[in-house]
């Protein structure tokens, strides 16, 4: 599909997620089908003030393409002046996020809370698209309290704010990933825009991914990727070309060509290990491991 002027791989993305979309997952995940990729959550606050650990978060691998960079924030002039200042100019997308339950984020005024002030929110996107040429899309929710649904205007007011793509995840903030979606809230939204609409939600397997596709531009998967990324490959009807521990061990590689902190890549991959393995012993083995070499001897060995 085309967002503007980029062209995805695959009609299947790879959602932001805090704490797992880091460069080596992204890496690994498009490898194996994802069309598009997601950057962990970036504060825009800790990019206006030049935070090294946040700038990190911005690194990308060679050849990396298409990949978006979320960002989250509630102060229109944040995200115009991060934009405007170039630091952002090797990624393809803007995406902001204005669907993130958790509540730290919330209660900064970031995220889901942006579901309740529609003003601030239709700002902060003319801000994006003002500042770039870039296209820019909004990952939001159903709403914010449990009983809320403003997707449809939600959605109605990107489209005219200028956002050239919208991820809509049929939950509502309270409900955070509680209960099933129901895939006619996302087709109400794609039949109240032009834009490409992209669904969110519960996407585990082809059932549910064809359930999906049916009433949505493409598909977001999330949660399911983490521990197994073949999932991409899966839905888009490639094989497989990996065991599960030979995509393990890409994973870790991928790890160790990103970073020399064994802090992090342990801590980073027990995140996905626990699905890379079968057995009860093993996962409790992982969860105690403090090295690499630990992780290698079970997962390898």
């Amino acid at each position: 599909m085309k967002i503007k002027d980029i062209e995805t791989k695959t009609n299947i993305f790879l959602a932001p997620m805090a704490g797992v979309t880091d460069l080596p997952f992204r890496r690994l995940c498009s490898r194996l089908g994802a069309g598009l990729c997601f950057t962990e959550m970036i504060s825009v606050k800790a990019l206006l003030h030049n935070s090294a650990k946040t700038r990190e978060m911005l690194a990308k691998y060679d050849g990396e393409y298409p990949v978006a960079v979320q960002l989250f924030g509630h102060e229109p002039m944040d995200f115009y002046k991060v934009i405007s200042s170039g630091v952002l100019d090797s990624f393809d997308m803007i995406d902001i996020n204005m669907g993130c339950p958790a509540p730290k984020i919330v209660k900064n005024g970031d995220g889901s809370s942006l579901l309740k002030d529609l003003d601030t929110a239709c700002n902060i996107i003319c801000a994006c698209v003002k500042a770039t040429d870039k296209p820019v899309s909004v990952k939001f929710r159903k709403g914010f309290y449990l009983h809320d649904d403003i997707s449809v205007r939600f959605a109605k007011m990107c489209q005219r704010a200028g956002a050239s793509m919208i991820t809509y995840h049929p939950r509502t903030r309270e409900q955070g990933f509680s209960g099933k979606i129901d895939v006619e809230d996302i087709r109400r939204v794609k039949e109240a825009v032009s834009i490409p609409v992209v669904g969110n939600g519960d996407v585990v397997d082809r059932e549910s991914y064809e359930r999906m596709s049916k009433v949505c531009d493409a598909v977001m998967i999330g949660r399911r990727a983490v521990g197994h990324p073949e999932i991409f490959s899966l839905l888009t009807g490639k094989d497989v070309d990996m065991t599960k521990k030979e995509i393990a061990r890409l994973h870790l590689d991928y790890l160790k060509e990103y970073t020399k902190s064994e802090r992090y890549i342990v801590g980073t991959f027990k995140r996905h290990a626990f699905s890379y393995v079968d057995s009860v012993e093993d996962r409790r083995r992982i969860a105690m491991a403090s090295s690499i070499e630990e992780i290698e001897n079970i997962l390898f060995s």
